[in-house]
């Protein structure tokens, strides 16, 4: 019942923003339309595997499951649903869905007209998600469902004493496929055994991403064969540090992809800049060549735009969190982010494998850097470290296919 009220309360505060929020109301209006749109796409005689993702990050992680089944199994069709705006309105046209839309609030009435109209054959939730009436539906109906990439700490309410209802959630899992061997450590130790250690999928995708890297001509003139460092994902406290190095490093050629694409924050970014700079959607054969430093002011680049670099600097180290480190490392070349990293497990492992260093302010980045521009067997070998570390830990995706029955 608290469950319940909590998530009627929550579906109140987001009727109640959308009004005067973008992504709440973007929210509703998918909510609205998203049994007609079920009851014109599905196929009646289909049979539906089904994808759920929180957001984007969760659907990368998701990616290449879907689309090894879409390979192996084209009988089967693929359904997949997102919680959060953030994800629906940028993969809403994804090919390798046959059906994209959102997820029903977790209501008892909203789950069962879901799961009537699509009635899939088995279901993946990706790594967060434990929608408890959905999960207790489809154990109810038999019909398998699994966590994949799922990541367990001490800390979280399934290993509180107060944690029983939810605790009961994860067993409706058919399997649970963890990232590490602490994760299922923490359940078996409240008796729930159907799990397997088979790693992040993520490093499967991010491979992906390296074999589908795009060929961009004006980034390639740009770097004119020269010593390239790569900043994505950026902030403020970010672009303090590495543009102070390098404003004071002429040997060096700088790309800045920042996490925030608004003119406010560019203008910011040019102000603290002296060498020449141009930005990519200004730029053409010729300014590009004069610039030192090439600012990324449009989305869907970075992930490609890493191999143009020797080193890499992820920002979000001193803000809640740093980004994704794999879209870098897999390419071969060292990593650099703030302080904040403590929680994203490949990051911990980047570092313990010497791919990958954390600096605190601009001393420590100073010195890291020297040392990276000027000793090329550090540099090669720091490389060598976070491309090995990747490729080490593939595999998740055919791990996960050898467990299940289609």
């Amino acid at each position: 019942m608290i469950y319940n009220l909590i998530i009627a309360l929550y579906d109140l505060v987001v009727h109640l923003a959308a009004p005067f929020s973008r992504k709440p109301r973007k929210m509703m209006k998918g909510h609205w339309v998203v049994y007609e749109l079920l009851r014109q796409q599905l196929e009646p005689e289909a049979r539906y595997v089904w994808f759920h993702a929180a957001s984007l990050g969760e659907f990368e992680q998701g990616r290449p499951l879907i689309e090894k089944i879409r390979a192996r199994y084209p009988e089967y069709r693929i359904l997949l649903t997102f919680f959060s705006p953030s994800g629906y309105e940028v993969r809403k046209n994804y090919r390798g869905a046959d059906i994209v839309c959102y997820l029903p609030f977790d209501k008892p009435r909203n789950v069962k007209k879901f799961l009537d109209l699509v009635n899939p054959c088995m279901a993946f939730f990706i790594k967060y998600e434990f929608w408890k009436n959905y999960l207790d539906e489809l154990h109810r109906r038999r019909i398998p469902v699994y966590s994949v990439s799922s990541i367990f700490r001490k800390g979280q309410i399934f290993f509180k004493w107060y944690g029983g209802t939810y605790r009961n959630v994860l067993r409706n899992f058919d399997y649970l496929f963890v990232q590490n061997e602490r994760s299922k450590r923490f359940l078996a130790k409240i008796g729930i055994n159907r799990a397997m250690v088979v790693g992040d999928t993520r490093f499967d995708r991010v491979l992906q991403i390296r074999e589908e890297a795009k060929e961009l001509p004006l980034v390639e003139r740009f770097k004119d064969k020269k010593m390239t460092f790569v900043a994505g994902s950026s902030w403020q406290p970010d672009e303090d540090l590495f543009i102070e190095y390098f404003n004071q490093h002429p040997e060096v050629k700088l790309i800045i992809a920042p996490h925030v694409i608004d003119e406010n924050h560019l203008v910011e970014i040019i102000s603290k800049l002296k060498r020449p700079y141009v930005r990519y959607t200004r730029a053409d054969e010729h300014n590009v060549q004069k610039a030192d430093c090439l600012i990324i002011d449009c989305f869907g680049l970075l992930s490609s735009i890493y191999r143009y670099g020797e080193i890499a600097y992820i920002g979000g180290g001193f803000g809640v969190g740093i980004h994704n480190t794999l879209e870098a490392a897999v390419y071969g070349i060292p990593v650099i982010f703030g302080p904040k990293y403590q929680k994203f497990q490949e990051a911990v492992q980047l570092i313990e494998q010497k791919g990958a260093y954390s600096i605190k302010n601009y001393v420590e980045l100073q010195v890291l850097l020297d040392r990276l521009l000027t000793d090329e067997r550090f540099l090669r070998e720091t490389g060598i470290n976070a491309g090995s570390y990747v490729t080490d830990h593939a595999g998740a995706t055919d791990k996960i296919l050898s467990i299940i029955n289609f």
